[in-house]
């Protein structure tokens, strides 16, 4: 078996898979590879498929699948796996660090100290204690967010048309999520469905101050929309 390395991973991964079989990655022999790893680099496009003539298996080393035509890949019998677990606790970190910035004005006190002022008087702040969290996509990270936020004293609510329970979050309609939440944090693929999921119609839904956190894809979002959110409050 011949496996393909096309994008960046740990260095220590070649060796790891040498005893499957031989492990390359030069992207000039695609062509006879059975099995190629990638992560966000690499599209693999049906252009990119026809040419892997040899290909039998599609690794991406992430959760999202969206630099990959899974459907053209299945149709033309190559299986296609992502590492759904691989980095949950990590983003899922990352989402309740963007959150914790918020209240507590942290980018602000951070800038102002370092331009050598105290700016405690002027830097009113909150807490997450009490607030609402409204996950959309409660899947693997999103039920880490819901852990941490629970720790916190946060209520947790959630959008997942994929399942019908969950260990810590009430699950609600997107409509209810967008009326109740305080902070929403995105946890989807990016999908037709997904895709520009927030935008101005259901921006004017949400409350006035929501926080939007966004660890999913940038495609879930229209920018313009959101921009012009911002600008007009």
């Amino acid at each position: 078996m011949k496996i393909l390395i096309s994008d960046a991973f740990d260095p220590s991964l070649p060796s790891r898979l040498e005893r499957f079989g031989e492990v390359t990655d030069d992207k000039n022999r695609l062509p006879e590879v059975d099995v190629v790893l990638v992560r966000s680099k690499t599209k693999c496009t049906r252009e990119y498929i026809d040419s892997a003539t040899n290909l039998k298996l599609i690794i991406r080393g992430g959760v999202g699948l969206d630099n990959i035509d899974v459907e053209y890949a299945r149709s033309k019998g190559i299986r296609v796996y992502n590492t759904a677990s691989a980095s949950s606790i990590a983003v899922a970190e990352m989402a309740f660090a963007l959150m914790l910035a918020v209240p507590t004005r942290l980018i602000e006190a951070h800038n102002s100290m370092k331009e050598g002022r105290w700016a405690k008087k002027e830097l009113k702040r909150t807490e997450l204690f009490g607030k609402t969290l409204g996950l959309i996509g409660a899947g693997n990270i999103g039920t880490e967010v819901a852990r941490r936020a629970a720790a916190f004293g946060m209520t947790v609510i959630a959008f997942d048309p994929l399942i019908t329970s969950h260990e810590i979050a009430e699950l609600v309609e997107l409509e209810e999520l967008y009326e109740r939440a305080d902070y929403i944090s995105l946890h989807v693929p990016l999908t037709e469905k997904t895709r520009g999921m927030i935008n101005a119609e259901s921006l004017v839904s949400m409350r006035d101050g929501v926080v939007i956190v966004n660890t999913a894809r940038g495609g879930c979002v229209v920018e313009e929309d959101m921009a012009k959110a911002l600008s007009t409050g």
